[in-house]
């Protein structure tokens, strides 16, 4: 059988798209390796593909900024948090960028969070961070496995930490009442305190009424919509590409309908996958409202990455292969990471949408 597969491709490169699902993944892996030329097709060489990042690095800058208040803080000396975080109060995602950042921080050590509310019990920055850290630690609480999967003392430790994430979250919209940070906050703690719909809702409106297109708000509402939280498949994909649909040119928003995808294929195979010609073409979309987001967003490396698997398995080739030039050299990211091997799974990916590009 193998013999007769490398006379096929010897001869008859055009067979395989003829064959099309037909060709096993052995075949497949077997032409990538043998006749696909990456430069070809724009493509970097397999010689530099990257499986550490899931694209560049940020700009040398942040990186730098990012250090310097880490250090700061962890010397004691809040004020550089403080100013890192109010630097940015238009750009509502790039400030819950930075309050993340100032979480991550306090997950090391949160004796200078603690000095912050002391020295400014009112400051409605402080008081989100502070919400933000509770909300994460009681999530680190639960873990990532299902209510049955989870012992009680934990799902114990797991609501309490989650009620006191939402009145702090509570206490920061009254200090910060045009901010949605801590209506991201509360969002999130009601998929774990389960919250039912019309009091899920009544979160939502006061979230989107400051951040209509919040990325991080979608990200968690998305998520109390899915199945395994209060939600179905129908209510989440409904959710998502309404979110996709209303996305604004440079924002990457229209990314929340990928994270539904990951959502339902991680549950049930890619098999799952919407397939109809308007799911298609909205995928089509989506890859155009991500081209327009700007290069230094890191979020919308992680997208183009789903992005470019679900285009292959629906079989809009061109679209993809697009993708994976803008992707360029970095593949560690799902869902190749989740691959025993991801040089070698992102390599059949765009082997395959370079093969069969132009031919659908």
């Amino acid at each position: 059988m193998t013999l007769l597969i490398l006379i096929a491709l010897a001869v008859a490169p055009g067979l395989i798209y003829r064959l099309g699902p037909r060709l096993s993944r052995a075949g497949l892996t077997l032409w990538v390796r043998s006749r696909f030329d990456p430069a070809v097709h724009g493509l970097p060489p397999r010689e530099q593909l990257d499986a550490h990042r899931a694209g560049p690095p940020p700009p040398a800058d942040r990186s730098e900024e990012i250090r310097a208040v880490a250090h700061d803080a962890w010397e004691g000396d809040w004020r550089s948090a403080a100013a890192f975080a109010d630097a940015e109060r238009q750009d509502w995602d790039e400030r819950w960028s930075r309050l993340e950042v100032l979480r991550q921080i306090a997950d090391e050590s949160d004796a200078w969070l603690d000095d912050w509310l002391r020295a400014r019990p009112d400051d409605g920055t402080a008081v989100t961070v502070h919400a933000q850290v509770l909300l994460h630690r009681g999530w680190a609480v639960r873990g990532d496995g299902y209510a049955h999967d989870v012992p009680a003392g934990r799902m114990a430790r797991f609501m309490v930490q989650l009620n006191a994430a939402m009145e702090a979250a509570r206490k920061a919209a009254e200090l910060a009442p045009e901010d949605p940070g801590p209506w991201v906050v509360m969002v999130t703690a009601a998929r774990g305190l389960g919250y039912e719909h019309d009091e899920f809702r009544q979160l939502w409106k006061e979230l989107v009424t400051r951040a209509p297109y919040h990325y991080e708000g979608h990200c968690q509402a998305m998520q109390y919509w899915c199945a395994k939280w209060a939600g179905s498949r129908r209510l989440m994909m409904q959710f998502a590409e309404r979110a996709a649909r209303n996305a604004p040119a440079g924002s990457p928003l229209a990314g929340v309908y990928l994270h539904a995808l990951h959502e339902l294929t991680r549950r049930s195979g890619l098999s799952a996958l919407p397939s109809s010609r308007a799911a298609k073409d909205l995928l089509e979309s989506v890859a155009r409202s991500l081209n327009q987001v700007p290069g230094e967003d890191q979020r919308v490396h992680q997208l183009r990455h789903l992005l470019a698997q679900y285009l292959v398995k629906v079989r809009r080739y061109d679209a993809a292969l697009e993708q994976f030039r803008l992707i360029g050299p970095w593949c560690g990211a799902e869902p190749w990471t989740k691959e025993r091997d991801p040089v070698a799974a992102f390599d059949l990916a765009r082997g395959i949408a370079a093969m069969r590009a132009s031919q659908t």
